[in-house]
């Protein structure tokens, strides 16, 4: 039976007949020709016009390259100290000034009142009545509660019926012994007899004498019956309602009251720093300042009051205490506060702001501008902190210009570009704008061929 398929039919010859090509790969073989050159026109129109940019692009690639590496050659020298081959930082300045720095101690403490008085009952009883509101100020004396008076009053009037009916019984005794030391005086009774009557007289002396304390005793405890706020002050939440039995032991009582005007505030101080207050206190007054937690608000002012009389073994400090009028109440009872307490003033201390003091392995360090704007390591010892000033104890003399913002991008000798101070410049060049700039002009160079190369430091 004969192949339908010529292609695989044996050749005249006899030996093995080469496969022909069919219709259909021919117009494949053309159809991928014509994607090919349509390719390739594609690739020469967006690749081709920008030939001369990709050159000025490769010029300026190698010149950056160039800088990276004069970079890394000068970082592996001599540890970036002279900032060759890096371009120039856009800066922000400050002077250096020179100023009275108060010396101030800081320190975490507590609000106490002055006083805390817990208004308990004198005797024990039904609590009939309640005076005060809660929260309420009140004043020395003020009635604030009543307890039930009826046993009490009963014990009064007792006391007081004993002591008349022994003092009418001293009256008596004394009106006989008058009578016998008369009839002694006639040798009519016996001399013992007189002597037994004035033993009688003493002795009802004495009794009556009882009866009239036991009186006032009763009488106190029926003052008692009535609750009186021990000292001026704020009177806090009531602690027992009308009905409850109320009695001398009762941890709570019924009330406090505390005196918030003036009012103290304990906290701890280092024990190297004692020696410093005790000497600067014994020239004066030494004022104090009660910040809130954030250490920004100030709530009120006052004075040192004095120094606990031991340390704390086991943390090293010592408690003391100032004391503020808080008119304004402006200090509440166990309130949390920062104390800022001034012991002394620098006179013309050398003070920099604090974002121009970096800190590295060899302490801390500020950059000066110079002459010809390039920024220079000075190496600096700090001392303070007042707001956002720090006082440069060695270093600087004062006068200098110290870099502020963007020393982040520099070096030891780094050429530098000052912020632009006129508006936006200078907010656009303290937040990194500087460098977005830079970019957009290296961009324009490479699009106008590569004729402008990025500015580096000679």
């Amino acid at each position: 039976m004969s192949d339908s398929n010529p292609s695989s039919a044996p050749s005249r010859t006899g030996g093995p007949r080469l496969p022909q090509k069919s219709p259909n790969s021919r117009r494949n073989a053309i159809l991928v020709i014509v994607i090919l050159a349509l390719v390739g026109l594609a690739a020469w129109w967006f690749f081709g016009r920008g030939s001369g940019d990709a050159q000025g692009q490769g010029q300026g690639r190698q010149g950056s390259a160039g800088s990276r590496s004069g970079q890394r050659s000068a970082a592996a020298t001599g540890g970036g100290r002279s900032g060759r081959g890096r371009p120039s930082a856009t800066v922000g300045t400050a002077k250096v000034e020179q100023t009275d720095v108060p010396l101030t101690i800081s320190a975490i403490g507590t609000v106490q009142p002055t006083v805390t008085a817990t208004v308990r009952s004198q005797i024990s009883g039904v609590l009939k009545a309640i005076y005060f509101k809660e929260g309420q100020l009140v004043s020395k004396g003020q009635a604030l509660a009543q307890v039930d008076s009826g046993p009490t009053s009963q014990a009064v009037a007792q006391a007081q019926g004993t002591l008349a009916r022994d003092t009418a019984q001293l009256a008596v005794a004394r009106m006989d012994l008058k009578r016998y030391q008369t009839l002694l005086a006639q040798d009519s009774i016996a001399k013992q007899q007189v002597d037994t009557q004035a033993a009688l007289v003493k002795q009802l002396e004495g009794t009556v004498q009882a009866d009239k304390a036991a009186a006032g005793t009763a009488q106190i405890n029926l003052g008692y019956t009535t609750l009186r706020a021990p000292v001026s002050g704020r009177v806090g939440l009531r602690q027992a309602d009308i009905g409850n039995y109320v009695s001398p032991g009762d941890a709570n009582g019924v009330a406090i009251v505390t005196v918030e005007s003036p009012i103290d505030v304990e906290f701890s101080l280092p024990q190297a720093q004692i020696g410093q207050v005790r000497e600067a206190s014994r020239s004066g007054t030494l004022p104090a300042v009660a910040l809130d937690q954030s250490g920004k608000n100030e709530l009120a002012q006052g004075s040192f009051l004095t120094l606990n009389n031991v340390i704390d073994s086991t943390t090293g400090t010592l408690k003391a205490k100032a004391r503020f009028e808080n008119h304004d109440g402006a200090l509440f009872p166990s309130q949390f506060v920062n104390i800022r307490l001034q012991v002394g003033t620098a006179d013309q201390a050398v003070v920099v702001p604090v974002s121009a003091v970096r800190y590295g392995p060899n302490g801390s360090f500020v950059f000066t501008l110079q002459s010809d704007e390039t920024a220079k390591l000075v190496n600096v010892k700090t001392g303070a902190t007042v707001g956002d000033k720090i006082v440069i104890a060695k270093g600087l003399n004062g006068g200098e210009t110290v870099i502020t913002e963007g020393a982040d991008r520099i070096d030891d000798g780094s050429k530098v570009t000052l912020a632009d101070t006129s508006g936006a410049g200078a907010t656009q060049g303290a937040n990194g704008g500087g460098q977005h700039r830079r970019r957009n002009a290296a961009q324009g160079d490479t699009q106008g061929g590569g004729q402008r190369q990025a500015t580096t430091s000679p």
